[in-house]
C-alpha cells in the first residue's frame, strides 16, 4: 500500500521576507523584492538588478567551527530550516530518536570558489585557502553543513537540476517516503545572491535591463518583458509520512499528491512545449486528477520571451482558461535553485490565507498567454489544490501537485 506524504513544516528566507509571516504579507500586497545593486554595475554587469536578500548573522546561533564551512547559500538554508523545524514541532532530541533524511537543491557555488582561487593566485600557496574552503565550494555544501548541524542519519544528498532543483528535491523526497524508505525528510532549495553567482548569466543577455524601474523589471507573460531578474535565498519543507505525523501530533499543512517529471531532449537553454506538458500530465495522472481539479497554478514563468510563451502554450493545451495562474517571480525575480521549493511555499501560504497573489507588472498579456486566466491583482479566494511548475537548463522539468489540508 502506497503511503501518504504530508507537509508538516515550512520555512522561507527570501527577498519577500525573512520568515513566513513577512513573505505572506508581501505576496498579498504584491510587493516586489527587486532592487538595483550598484556593486553589480561596478563589477561589470549589464544589468545590476537583483532580488535583495540580507545576509543573516549566525554568530549567536552556531559555533565558529560550524560557521567556517558555511557559505552564503548554506546560511540562508539554515535560517529557513530552523523555521521549518519549529513549525513542524521537531526539536533537537527528535534527531537522536528518529532517522531523518535531507534532500536539498543547489546547482552551483560561485563566491567560495572565487575567493579560494584568488588567494592561491595571489599568494601562490594552497595552504592559505583555509580549512573550510572545500566544504563551502562544493555543490553539496548545503547538505554537508545541514546534515552535520542536525545530525542527519538518513538519506543525505544534493539535487543539481538547474532551476528545477528545489522542485525535484521535493519530488524525490516524496518518492522516498511514499515507497517506505524514510518517514521524514527535510527538503528544499538554496541560491546564493552575491555578485559572482550570476555574472555568466548576465553575459548571456538574459537579464532585464529596466534598471530605472527595478520593481517593474520582472514581468512574466507581459508583452513587453525583456528578460528575467535573478533572486535567491532559501526555502525548506518538512515532508513526512501521514501516519508518522499523526502519531507524534505534528501539524499537517498539506499533502503532496504527485510528482511529474520529464526532459525536453532538445535545446540546452531554449524550452519547448512538449516536455512541460508531459511533466504536468504525469503529475495529473499520478494524482488521479483531471485538469479541472487544479484550482491554482504557480507558473515557472521567469519573464523571458521564449520561456513564458512556451509555458503559456503548454498550460493552454492542458488547462485552457480554467485555473487561475500567476508567477510569483514577478515579485521575487528568478530564485533559481531554490525556486521549486519557495514557490510551493508561496502557493501554500496563499491557500492557507485565502488569496491568490498577483502576477505584478502584467500590463498587456502576450499573445500566447491570452487564453489563460492570469491574476493581475490579488484575488481573495479560497482554494485547496494547486500545481507548481519548475523548468531548468538542459530541459529538465518538474511538476508538483499539492493539496492544502
Amino acid at each position: 500500500m502506497q503511503r501518504r506524504v504530508v507537509i508538516t513544516g515550512m520555512g522561507i528566507y527570501s527577498s519577500l521576507g525573512k520568515n513566513l509571516s513577512e513573505v505572506k504579507d508581501s505576496l498579498y500586497h504584491g510587493r516586489s523584492g527587486i532592487v538595483f545593486a550598484q556593486d553589480r554595475k561596478d563589477f561589470g554587469y549589464r544589468s545590476a538588478l537583483t532580488g535583495f536578500v540580507e545576509r543573516p548573522d549566525l554568530t549567536k546561533a552556531l559555533s565558529r567551527r560550524q560557521r567556517i564551512s558555511m557559505g552564503e547559500e548554506s546560511e540562508y538554508a539554515y535560517v529557513a530550516t530552523q523555521e521549518a523545524l519549529r513549525n513542524a514541532k521537531i526539536d533537537e532530541a527528535y534527531f537522536d530518536e528518529r532517522i531523518l533524511g535531507l534532500i536539498y537543491g543547489n546547482d552551483s557555488v560561485s563566491q567560495a570558489v572565487m575567493e579560494a582561487l584568488d588567494i592561491v593566485r595571489q599568494k601562490k600557496d594552497t595552504t592559505l585557502v583555509g580549512s573550510g574552503a572545500i566544504f563551502k565550494s562544493m555543490n553539496s555544501s548545503v547538505t554537508m553543513n545541514l546534515s552535520t548541524i542536525y545530525r542527519i542519519r538518513g538519506i543525505n544528498m544534493t539535487i543539481s537540476a538547474a532551476c528545477a532543483s528545489g522542485s525535484h528535491a521535493i519530488g524525490l523526497a516524496y518518492l522516498f517516503i511514499k515507497q517506505g524508505l524514510q518517514d521524514c525528510i527535510i527538503c528544499g532549495g538554496a541560491q546564493e545572491t552575491n555578485k559572482y553567482a550570476m555574472a555568466s548569466f548576465d553575459g548571456l543577455g538574459v537579464f532585464s535591463n529596466r534598471e530605472d524601474e527595478p520593481t517593474k523589471a520582472s514581468r512574466p507573460f507581459d508583452k513587453d518583458r525583456n528578460g528575467l531578474v535573478p533572486g535567491g535565498g532559501a526555502a525548506t519543507i518538512v515532508l513526512e509520512e501521514y501516519e508518522s505525523a499523526i502519531k507524534r501530533g505534528a501539524p499537517i499543512l498539506a499533502e503532496v499528491l504527485s510528482y511529474g517529471f520529464s526532459s525536453n531532449g532538445d535545446h540546452i537553454s531554449t524550452p519547448n512545449v512538449e516536455g512541460p506538458v508531459r511533466a504536468m500530465e504525469m503529475a495529473l495522472q499520478q494524482a488521479g486528477l483531471s485538469p479541472a481539479d487544479i484550482e491554482y497554478i504557480n507558473a515557472h514563468a521567469t519573464s523571458t520571451p521564449m520561456g513564458d510563451a512556451n509555458e503559456a502554450r503548454a498550460l493552454s493545451q492542458l488547462f485552457g482558461a480554467d485555473p487561475i495562474i500567476s508567477s510569483t517571480k514577478s515579485m521575487t525575480g528568478h530564485e533559481c535553485w531554490m525556486a521549486g521549493t519557495s514557490e510551493v511555499i508561496y502557493s501554500l501560504l496563499m491557500a492557507q490565507h485565502g488569496f491568490i497573489a498577483p502576477n505584478i507588472n502584467l500590463e498587456e498579456v502576450d499573445e500566447p498567454a491570452r487564453g489563460l486566466t492570469l491574476a493581475k491583482n490579488t484575488i481573495n479566494q479560497n482554494f485547496n489544490v494547486f500545481l507548481s511548475n519548475s523548468f531548468g537548463f538542459g530541459g529538465t522539468n518538474s511538476a508538483l501537485i499539492v493539496k492544502k489540508l
